[in-house]
């Protein structure tokens, strides 16, 4: 294989693309060097302090973004009737992995949570790797949700409803019901009854609640939300620290490379609360930039979900557009103490292997369906066939007579 043919392979051609899929591309990729750019910032003092390399975060990111990259090309040149055909039987692996995670011994445990698998020295999260074959299965099941049986129904409801009991008890809460509420709004967008749909978010409510009441930590999370002052050494110090760091942002930030939050005041702030250290160095301005990406993005999406020709292929696209978009809400959500402190990463900013590689695929299913979406409308300068012998000896004839040279005196 030629070198020209691994960087094809790594970043395909987009010449005879549509236009929205050449956006989404080209928007994906600023997203995802900017996040490198602010995880740079955010993550040196503690790669420094911690492996004496300032640069260990940023360097092993690009590692999982070379891996999420090969992911990526190859569903953006997949079609998706293949894509679709495998997805159940990685869904089903991943959701084997999920439960391995529980047993004593082969989970790895990092902050009280059991999430990853280590192979050798590469960690693996299966929630975060089970999201966008979860939306491609569920985006199957609900868009010819008529034309299965019931016992398939079942059985399918059955396998999602593991899925997110699985991860549940890992815990994590906050991914369940990322999930749970992808799995809602592609059933909605799928036309399912809403007897069905009403019943399933009064559960996933009520499965809440319970989870909360049941597990101290997680009461304690919501309890510090509301008022995180009330204990501002215990569990309110990091949200306080992230208030403190997006409000020291100002109009235009502090500078890249100059917060202070970043200095060991603010916990994990290469993960889950990156956004705080973003909102610090950029201010209100860079804020609104985030915010008008995440718009141009999302309404990307629901263009080319609505411009899918196919059911399935439509919510393919809408629960891609969720993952990424939504999952960015809800993070910036609580960075900003709108929401409960939880374990969401910031697709393409946080730090996490699993995460970007998990990113990378659902952004490759979304530009995959806007391929196949206006595959018809695009049609590539096509060079002009060789002229026939007898074609272009008439033609050299006409051009002589034209010029005189054929003509006697």
């Amino acid at each position: 294989m030629a070198l020209r043919d691994l960087i094809s392979w790594v970043n395909p051609p987009a010449q005879d693309w549509a236009v929205d899929a050449r956006l989404l591309r080209w928007l994906t990729f600023l997203w995802m060097f900017m996040g490198l750019a602010v995880l740079f910032s955010a993550s040196y003092p503690s790669g420094d302090a911690e492996f004496g390399d300032g640069w260990y975060y940023f360097k092993r990111q690009l590692i999982w973004i070379s891996l999420g990259l090969v992911g990526f090309s190859f569903l953006v040149r997949s079609p998706l009737r293949y894509i679709l055909g495998i997805a159940h039987w990685v869904l089903i692996v991943l959701l084997g992995l999920i439960f391995v995670t529980l047993l004593p011994g082969v989970g790895t445990t990092v902050n009280g949570a059991t999430r990853w698998i280590s192979l050798g020295p590469v960690p693996l999260q299966p929630s975060e790797l089970i999201k966008p074959f979860l939306v491609l299965q569920s985006a199957r099941i609900f868009g010819q949700w008529q034309q299965i049986s019931i016992r398939v129904r079942c059985l399918w409801l059955g396998v999602f409803a593991l899925v997110l009991m699985g991860i549940l008890l890992q815990p994590n809460l906050s991914t369940t019901a990322l999930c749970g509420m992808t799995l809602w709004l592609i059933a909605v967008a799928g036309g399912l009854p809403f007897s069905y749909l009403g019943g399933t978010a009064f559960g996933g409510f009520m499965l809440a609640v319970i989870s909360i009441s049941i597990k101290e930590y997680q009461r304690r999370r919501v309890m510090s939300f509301l008022n995180p002052w009330a204990d501002s050494q215990g569990d309110g110090y990091q949200l306080i620290q992230s208030l403190l760091a997006v409000g020291s942002g100002g109009t235009w930030g502090s500078g890249f490379g100059l917060s202070q939050q970043k200095l060991f005041y603010l916990p994990i702030q290469y993960t889950d609360f990156i956004f705080a250290v973003f909102a610090e160095e950029f201010g209100f301005v860079g804020s609104l930039v985030i915010f008008l990406m995440l718009i141009a993005y999302a309404t990307l999406g629901t263009i080319v979900a609505l411009r899918a020709r196919n059911s399935v292929h439509r919510l393919v696209a809408m629960g891609a557009m969720i993952l990424i978009v939504g999952q960015s809400l809800l993070n910036i959500g609580v960075a900003t103490g709108a929401l409960p402190t939880t374990g969401l990463p910031f697709p393409f900013f946080s730090y996490g292997g699993s995460s970007m590689i998990a990113n990378l695929c659902a952004a490759g299913l979304l530009i995959r369906v806007a391929r196949e979406s206006r595959e018809a409308e695009v049609v590539p300068i096509q060079p002009t066939p060789p002229q026939s012998g007898e074609r272009r000896r008439r033609k050299r004839q006409k051009t002589q007579l034209q010029k005189g040279w054929g003509v006697k005196n």
